[in-house]
């Protein structure tokens, strides 16, 4: 039974190695549930992955041995006493324990990294999106700042008109100003200008006294 004793305590071996690091991996495990944001960061995500390989050996190691110690148990030639019998079933039975152990930890670490993904795109998207929203108002300041530039061009070039109008009528003002002096000095302009109007207001009333005469004529040939 050399070989039963060799195997068991290999067996025995990988058990308590599969069990150190297995609670290892489950405390790591725990670590990333806890600290969701701190997993790239930390490089949790990279020790994870070696521990849970180095699990994954050990549990091969000792799904190997296992079978050994069944095909062993199973050999017509050398039969196990009860003792050897229980022994072996016992290390059948914490093997199938530890592998449902790591499938469950392995679940609940991938959902965490998936949680976390998820998580990690959502936030890139809302950083995009304040990316995209922060040039969208920088591009709108521009252009409300370039429409005040040219509201301010436009105003200051109807300030400068009213002001060209302004002193336009003051030039205005002064020269007639200076002409109404200048008729003032002239002897005899205003006696002149008097006699034109009342010549233009004889030609005009002698114009219509003979139109009307013109047109009495008219009428009275027409009625004979």
């Amino acid at each position: 039974m050399a070989d039963y004793e060799s195997l068991h305590r290999q067996c025995r071996t990988l058990e308590s190695l599969f069990d150190t690091k297995l609670t290892s991996y489950s405390r790591l495990a725990s670590t990333i549930t806890r600290n969701q944001d701190d997993i790239e960061a930390g490089g949790s995500r990279e020790r994870w992955k070696d521990v849970e390989g180095e699990v994954e050996d050990l549990l091969e190691k000792l799904r190997e041995t296992n079978d050994e110690l069944l095909a062993l148990s199973n050999n017509p030639d050398t039969p196990p006493s009860q003792s050897m019998s229980r022994a072996i079933q016992r290390h059948g039975e914490v093997y199938q324990d530890y592998a449902k152990e790591l499938r469950r930890t392995k679940t609940n670490v991938q959902h965490t990294l998936d949680k976390v993904n998820l998580l990690s795109g959502v936030r890139n998207d809302i950083e995009a999106y304040k990316s995209s929203a922060a040039d969208s108002l920088l591009a709108e300041r521009g252009r409300i700042d370039s429409s005040h530039s040219m509201t301010d061009q436009i105003l200051d070039q109807a300030y400068e008109t009213r002001a060209e109008f302004s002193r336009q009528s003051m030039s205005l003002a002064s020269i007639n100003s200076r002409m109404t002096g200048v008729i003032s000095t002239i002897p005899g302009i205003n006696n002149l200008l008097s006699m034109i109007k009342s010549r233009r207001r004889r030609d005009s009333i002698i114009l219509g006294i003979l139109i009307g005469g013109c047109l009495l004529l008219l009428i009275s040939y027409m009625s004979r």
